[in-house]
C-alpha cells in the first residue's frame, strides 16, 4: 500500500466534470482503510484485519480537477508510528514536506471520484449541499474497505466556542479480529470553553449484543484548525483512550475525525436541536458496515459503501448503496426503509439494523449499526439544482421507473427509466402501442448519441427505454425538445439494475407479483404459498437473447431471455428462478418466474431480485402458511400477467392507477 500512487488511475470512468467547482478551496479530511485477510485466525474466523491505515490533514482543491495535500499524516499499523504522507509514499528517500498531488472528477450531480492518496484506486463519493465529500473506494484492486470524509475548512480559525451545544456522536472502532470491533452512539455537551464534562459512551462489541458503557471526564482544545478531545489514558477503557482529533464544518453543525496516533477509528457528530427536523428529500450517503451475524460460522463481513436515498415527509425511504462486500464483491443494492414522523432527533430504521440522529434542521443524518451489524454512516442533504437552460435535465433525475431507486443506482440496457427536468416536452403524450417511437411530440432522447425508444413525454418527465446498443461503462443522456437540447447528464452503466414494480406504483410496498397458476395478484388476502410458482414484474435486467429491435414488443416464442444470471430470495431465503426475461408483448418490462421456497416465513417478506452486479430489495411479497406442491407453470409464451399489469399501467406521475386501466 505504501507505493507511489500514479496521478490518475487507469480505470477512471469518463464522467462529466461540470461539477468540479463543487470541490474548491481547503478541506480537512480523514480516510480510514482496513486491509482484510482471508486466512482464518485462531478462533477460525475469516475477516481479520491484516493492516489498518488512517490518513488525515488538509487537502486543497483547485476547482478544476486537481488537488494537493501539503501536510498529510499517515498512521499505519505496519509501521506503528505516524509518518508524513510524502514520506509514506516515497520509495527510497523520505521527502518530508513535499506536497502530494492528485486529481478528481465531479459531475453536475456532485457524484464523482478522487484519486486515492495512497493506492491506485479511486474514492467514489458525492459532494453534498454543505460541501462535504464522503465516499469509499468500492472498486478496489486490493482487499480493503475504507471510508473518506472531507469538509470545507472554515475561513476563520475555529476556537473553543466553535464546539458548543449538544451533539449526538457515532463511531466505528475496528478490531484486529471482528470479535474486537465496536461501534458507539452517545451524547456530548460542549460548553464552548473547552469542557465536555462527563461523557457517557454506550456501544457494542463484535462479540455479542450486550451494551457496553464507558464514562470519562473529557476536555478539548483547538489548534491548527482542529479540536483535540482528551479522553483519559486508560488501557482498560472500552472505547476511547487518549486524544481524538476532530474537524468541524464551518457552521459547527457537523464534525468528523478519529485518533491522531495509532488508532484507526472514525467518529462523526451532529449538533442536536429540539425542533422538528425537516428530514425529507434527496441525501448523499457513505459508510462502513461489519456484519457479525455469521461469526458462529467463522465469518464476519466488512464493507464500505457510497450511495443516496430519497426520504419522504411521511416516513418512507428508497435507498441505493454501491458497496464493496468482502464475500460478494461489488454490488449495487436498492432497498426500502421507514421511520416514525415527525423526526425531532434520533430514530431507528424500521428495516435497517441501525439507529440514527438527525440535526441541522434535517440536513445531516449520522448512524450507528446495531448488533449484529456494526458500523457508521453519514448522510447529507443533496445540493439544490436550478435550470441552466430552456430545456433542463435534472442531474439527479434519472431513475428506475419501477423502484424509483435514486440516480446513484446507475442504468442498464433495456431498462425503463424516468427522466425528470424542466421543459422536457411541450405537451403530454403516451406511445399508444409498440414499437415505441424514437421521437414523440417532437421530443428525442439521446443516450450516447443513440436515439432511445420513448414511452411517454410530459413537460416535467420523460420515460424511455435504455437502448440495447449502449456498450460503454457510462451513458450520457440528453433530451431534445423540438430542436432545443438539454444539458448532458452522465450515468454509470451496469449489467443489471433491477427494480420491482409495486402495487402502489412508487417502488414501495407490495410488489407486482402474480400467481403463476391463474394470473391473480399476490396480496395479503391472496398470498403466495411455499412451493408455488409466481411471476414478478420488474425492469433493469439488462441484455437479452434473442435480441429485440429498439422499442419493439418482446416476443413470446422464443422468449427474450436474460443474458445475465438472475437469482431471487424471499425474506433472505434463496428462491429458485425458473425463467427470467422480457415479459412477452411488453417493452422494457421483464418477468421473473420463481418458486416460493419451503423455508419462507408466513407474512410479509422482502422480495429480492439480483443480477451479477445489482440487487433490488425494495418490494414486499405476502406468503401464506400452507405447504403445497409446486404449481404447474404456464408456458413462457403466455402473457406475463393479466391486462391490469400491462403498460401503460406504470404511469404513476399522471395519476393513473392499475385499477383504472
Amino acid at each position: 500500500m505504501a507505493a507511489q500512487r500514479p496521478a490518475q488511475s487507469p480505470q477512471a470512468p469518463a464522467i462529466d466534470t461540470s461539477g468540479n467547482g463543487m470541490l474548491s478551496g481547503t478541506y480537512s479530511f480523514r480516510h480510514v482503510i482496513y486491509v482484510l485477510t482471508s486466512i482464518p485466525d485462531s478462533n477460525g474466523i475469516v475477516g481479520d484485519l491484516g493492516q489498518t491505515i488512517a490518513v488525515y490533514g488538509n487537502i486543497s482543491f483547485d476547482g478544476n480537477g486537481n488537488y494537493t495535500i501539503a501536510n498529510g499524516v499517515v498512521s499505519d499499523s505496519d509501521i506503528g508510528i505516524n509518518d508524513p504522507l510524502s514520506c509514506y509514499l516515497a520509495s527510497n528517500v523520505c521527502t518530508t514536506g513535499v506536497p502530494v498531488d492528485g486529481s478528481y472528477s465531479i459531475s453536475a450531480s456532485g457524484f464523482g471520484f478522487l484519486t486515492n492518496p495512497i493506492s491506485e484506486d479511486l474514492i467514489y463519493g458525492l459532494v453534498s449541499a454543505n460541501g462535504v465529500f464522503a465516499g469509499s473506494s468500492t472498486e478496489t484492486t486490493l482487499a480493503y474497505k475504507d471510508l473518506f470524509i472531507g469538509a470545507p475548512a472554515s475561513s476563520t480559525a475555529p476556537t473553543n466556542s466553535t464546539f458548543q451545544g449538544s451533539y449526538t456522536v457515532a463511531g466505528f472502532i475496528p478490531g484486529a479480529s471482528p470479535l474486537n470491533s465496536a461501534d458507539v452512539f452517545f451524547q456530548m455537551n460542549a460548553d464552548g470553553a473547552g469542557n465536555l464534562g462527563t461523557v457517557n459512551i454506550t456501544g457494542c462489541s463484535g462479540g455479542g449484543p450486550p451494551t457496553i458503557s464507558q464514562s470519562s471526564s473529557v476536555n478539548y482544545s483547538f489548534s491548527g484548525g482542529a479540536a483535540t478531545l482528551n479522553f483519559p489514558m486508560d488501557p482498560t477503557a472500552n472505547f476511547y483512550s487518549g486524544p481524538e482529533l476532530l474537524y468541524f464544518s464551518p457552521d459547527g453543525n457537523f464534525f468528523f475525525g478519529g485518533s491522531p496516533a495509532t488508532g484507526y477509528d472514525m467518529i462523526v457528530g451532529v449538533r442536536n436541536t429540539t425542533d422538528t427536523q425537516n428530514f425529507a428529500g434527496l441525501y448523499y450517503l457513505a459508510g462502513l458496515d461489519q456484519d457479525e451475524s455469521q461469526l458462529n460460522s467463522g465469518n464476519a463481513d466488512l464493507d464500505g459503501y457510497y450511495g443516496s436515498f430519497d426520504a419522504t415527509s411521511d416516513g418512507n425511504i428508497i435507498a441505493h448503496q454501491r458497496l464493496s462486500d468482502f464475500d460478494a464483491g461489488v454490488q449495487g443494492v436498492t432497498f426500502a426503509d421507514s421511520f416514525a414522523t415527525p423526526v425531532t432527533g434520533s430514530f431507528t430504521g424500521a428495516t435497517t439494523s441501525a439507529q440514527y440522529a438527525v440535526g441541522a434542521g434535517g440536513a445531516i443524518r449520522i448512524g450507528q449499526g446495531t448488533w449484529p451489524l456494526l458500523g457508521i454512516s453519514v448522510a447529507l442533504q443533496a445540493p439544490a439544482f436550478a435550470s441552466t437552460g430552456p430545456v433542463y435535465l435534472n442531474p439527479t433525475g434519472i431513475v428506475n421507473a419501477a423502484s424509483y431507486a435514486p440516480f446513484t443506482a446507475g442504468v442498464s440496457n433495456g431498462e425503463l427509466l424516468n427522466l425528470y427536468g424542466v421543459n422536457l416536452a411541450g405537451s403530454t403524450l403516451v406511445s399508444p402501442t409498440a414499437p415505441y417511437p424514437t421521437m414523440l411530440a417532437g421530443v428525442q432522447v439521446m443516450v450516447n448519441g443513440i436515439t432511445a425508444p420513448i414511452y411517454y413525454v410530459t413537460p416535467g418527465e420523460v420515460s424511455i427505454i435504455v437502448p440495447f446498443e449502449v456498450t460503454s461503462a457510462t451513458a450520457q443522456f440528453q433530451v431534445i425538445n423540438n430542436g432545443t437540447s438539454s444539458n448532458v447528464v452522465t450515468e454509470l452503466v451496469n449489467q443489471t439494475t433491477p427494480g420491482v414494480f409495486t402495487v402502489n406504483s412508487n417502488g414501495l410496498g407490495y410488489g407486482a407479483v402474480t400467481h403463476d397458476s391463474d394470473g391473480t395478484l399476490v396480496s395479503p388476502s391472496n398470498p403466495a404459498q411455499p412451493g408455488e410458482n409466481v411471476d414478478v414484474l420488474l425492469t433493469g435486467l439488462g441484455n437479452v437473447s434473442p435480441s429485440v429491435a429498439p422499442g419493439a414488443a418482446a416476443p413470446s416464442n422464443p422468449p427474450a431471455s436474460t443474458s445475465n444470471t438472475i437469482t431471487a430470495s424471499i425474506g433472505g431465503v434463496a428462491a429458485a428462478v425458473n425463467s427470467a426475461g422480457l415479459a412477452p408483448g411488453s417493452v422494457g418490462i421483464y418477468q421473473v418466474d420463481l418458486q416460493i421456497p419451503s423455508g419462507a416465513a408466513a407474512g410479509d417478506n422482502v422480495l429480492g431480485i439480483s443480477g451479477p452486479d445489482s440487487s433490488a430489495m425494495q418490494a414486499l411479497i405476502s406468503i401464506g402458511t400452507a405447504q403445497t406442491a409446486p404449481s404447474a407453470r404456464r408456458p413462457r409464451s403466455h402473457p406475463a400477467a393479466p391486462p391490469r399489469w400491462t403498460q401503460p399501467c406504470f404511469f404513476p406521475s399522471h395519476g393513473k392507477s392499475c385499477a383504472a386501466q
